[in-house]
């Protein structure tokens, strides 16, 4: 094991929220970013849906 003492850093508002939040609230919470991941990657499939239409024509 490592003698070293290890570095106290700055506690972040993320950081705060992942070790106070019930669990409850971080469910609502990846839940949401989940649901903006999926519509993003809806978008990005629906545009390269359309330039694919383009070159067909």
């Amino acid at each position: 094991m490592s003698t070293r003492k290890r570095e106290k850093v700055k506690s972040t508002p993320f950081s705060d929220f992942i070790r106070y939040a019930s669990t409850s609230e971080k469910e609502m919470f990846f839940e949401k970013i989940r649901d903006l991941a999926i519509e993003d990657q809806r978008q990005v499939i629906a545009q390269a849906e359309g330039l694919k239409d383009k070159k067909r024509k």
